[in-house]
């Protein structure tokens, strides 16, 4: 990581056009990283972009900044014009441009120099420079170390260390998956000490639910059923429940941790049809302890991530994706 952050900041040392982006329905992580990078070079001095494939969840629409964010989707001239004209590309929170859809097709005819930042595994390989740390519970977290290792921790302040929290909170569950340790919760009070409150963020992100939020949940569980040879519970969504429910984005997020609330359940699996294509369902996988989430996505599911996290898609019907899912886990 040492030798990558040198060579960034031998980039940074004069002004320049900086885009930031990150993966397709971008989370916690993916908006706290970018804004806390963004909020850091702008301190700089940089003239500094956060361009996103698609819409963040309203949840979201609180972190400081965000107003300025530049959808793709929205406006694809107006992004790829910001992209082509920039110096740098950051590509934060995903390591394999078809993760970021359209708009990783313009990162990929982008000609200046490209840096990945990212804590999932095996990167595709696509851009100049990539910081690649698995082991890290999050690229919010990483953000933070880049600014540590850079020498200066002191330029963060309650803005940045918001963002960081943001990203750090949504993708350790709060802070209690297994990757979570000594240094993530010394991180965690250095930015407490920066001026962040916790408090709003949790309540920010969690406790601002919609009544569409809450009738999805009562669906999903509603359809729950348990493996329990397998210590797993499995959950479903259909494009029907979604549109009967006045769905939003973000409105899933989180359901497929219900299951592991369950005595003696090890995994939880939740199976959402795409809103807008008929028999494609995008998958969660949550687990507890040593299952590998992202072994049994990516050997099933063309999808991957962490130990306790991860993702995948399935293209047919409900009823051969719950099939498959179980005779995949037989076989796993």
């Amino acid at each position: 990581m040492r030798i990558s952050v040198d060579k960034i900041n031998e980039l940074l040392n004069s002004k320049k056009r900086i885009t930031i982006t990150t993966h397709t329905n971008p989370d916690g992580d993916a908006i706290g990283s970018s804004f806390a990078l963004y909020h850091y070079l702008l301190k700089h001095n940089h003239d500094v972009k956060v361009v996103t494939p698609n819409k963040h969840p309203e949840f979201l629409d609180w972190v400081p900044g965000i107003k300025d964010v530049e959808i793709f989707d929205d406006n694809p001239e107006k992004c790829m014009k910001i992209i082509n004209d920039s110096d740098l590309v950051f590509t934060l929170d995903f390591n394999d441009l078809k993760r970021a859809s359209k708009l990783g097709l313009a990162i990929n005819k982008f000609k200046g120099t490209t840096i990945m930042i990212d804590h999932h595994q095996n990167p595709v390989g696509y851009s100049d420079i990539e910081i690649s740390e698995p082991n890290i519970t999050s690229t919010s977290e990483m953000i933070y170390m880049f600014i540590k290792m850079s020498g200066k921790i002191h330029k963060i302040d309650k803005d940045i260390a918001t963002c960081i929290y943001l990203g750090m909170m949504t993708d350790t569950g709060s802070f209690q998956y297994k990757g979570v340790n000594s240094i993530t919760h010394q991180i965690i009070s250095s930015l407490l000490a920066c001026g962040v409150d916790n408090n709003k963020i949790y309540n920010n992100v969690y406790n601002s639910n919609e009544i569409s939020k809450l009738r999805l949940l009562s669906v999903a569980l509603k359809n729950l059923e348990l493996i329990t040879e397998s210590k797993t519970a499995v959950m479903h969504i259909t494009q029907d429940d979604l549109k009967k429910n006045d769905y939003k984005k973000g409105d899933s997020e989180g359901i497929v941790n219900y299951g592991l609330t369950l005595s003696g359940i090890h995994f939880s699996v939740i199976f959402i049809e795409d809103e807008d294509e008929n028999n494609k369902f995008k998958i969660s996988f949550r687990s507890k302890e040593n299952f590998p989430c992202n072994e049994f996505a990516s050997s099933f599911f063309n999808g991957g991530g962490h130990l306790n996290a991860a993702g995948g898609i399935y293209k047919g019907n409900l009823n051969s994706a719950i099939e498959y899912f179980k005779k995949s886990l037989n076989e796993f």
